[in-house]
């Protein structure tokens, strides 16, 4: 059993208020004590996974005190940072935190050199086999945070079944799809909520993290998966600008690029996960 402090949405929610998303709140992060414990924040699978594996077998020798905390959604972990509610996070790539602080006017940053690993999307489907099976008019769920939706887009385009608008960048939408043949329609969820989903609809693109807790496998059940060859989407730490030299901070992010981090991630995720390092 993991030794985390499980943090439901629901329960996130009814906190919403507090946290809020301006710049300005509690300013822990410029009086952290450096000597204490990190508190990170982190989705469970497979981020909260691999800092729990941290915790049990590594960070007490190199005299780091972690404290994980789940989250089950992609907006919260960043609230959190940025006011001072928890030092750290692990949950994201550098497409989505760009989009996150110009939305919101935070100004968290990754940590250097602590890209961890990639989870490559995938296009799943509960009824359709291969791409080419795709019926016209099909409908396609997609993850409706901005970056990965454009992310999810662009899976399609790889493969063929659409085509975007030249120079289309990390922000596409599906009004941006300059050719569709087979009409396919699109519909768009929170991240967390697409697997779930596909019982609902022929087919969904899902995030890595998502597919697995959903035990789904890009290696394995994906009509359709990203190459990490050359892939913008490393999940790393990230901080609030200004914390990125916390020596607890730079102990995680050595531990979080070991060597034993990279066997546990082979060992673990199957190909489902993918070292970045």
């Amino acid at each position: 059993m993991r030794n985390t402090a499980k943090i439901t949405t629901a329960v996130l929610a009814a906190g919403a208020l507090t946290l809020g998303l301006t710049a300005c709140g509690s300013d822990k992060d410029s009086g952290s004590d450096a000597s204490g414990t990190l508190t990170v924040a982190a989705t469970p699978t497979p981020q909260g996974e691999i800092l729990s594996y941290i915790k049990d077998n590594l960070a007490k020798k190199a005299g780091l005190e972690l404290e994980i905390k789940e989250f089950t959604d992609y907006t919260l972990p960043n609230t959190a940072v940025q006011q001072g509610e928890v030092d750290a996070n692990y949950f994201q790539h550098q497409p989505y935190l760009d989009d996150f602080n110009k939305k919101n006017g935070t100004d968290i940053v990754a940590v250097p050199n602590a890209t961890v690993h990639l989870e490559p999307l995938g296009l799943y489907s509960q009824g359709v086999k291969k791409l080419t099976d795709l019926k016209k008019g099909a409908t396609i769920a997609l993850p409706n945070d901005t970056t990965n939706e454009a992310r999810a887009l662009k899976l399609l385009e790889t493969n063929g079944v659409i085509k975007l608008k030249a120079g289309v960048g990390y922000e596409a939408t599906p009004k941006d799809i300059a050719s569709n043949p087979k009409n396919l329609q699109f519909k768009e969820l929170e991240a967390a909520q697409l697997p779930r989903s596909l019982g609902d609809v022929d087919a969904a693109v899902i995030n890595g993290n998502y597919a697995l807790e959903a035990d789904l496998s890009p290696a394995r059940d994906a009509i359709a998966a990203e190459s990490p060859k050359d892939n913008p989407y490393g999940n790393f730490l990230a901080v609030k600008k200004g914390n990125e030299d916390d020596p607890r901070v730079q102990k995680l992010a050595k531990l979080l690029t070991s060597p034993e981090v990279k066997k546990f991630i082979e060992d673990q995720y199957d190909g489902a996960v993918v070292a970045a390092f």
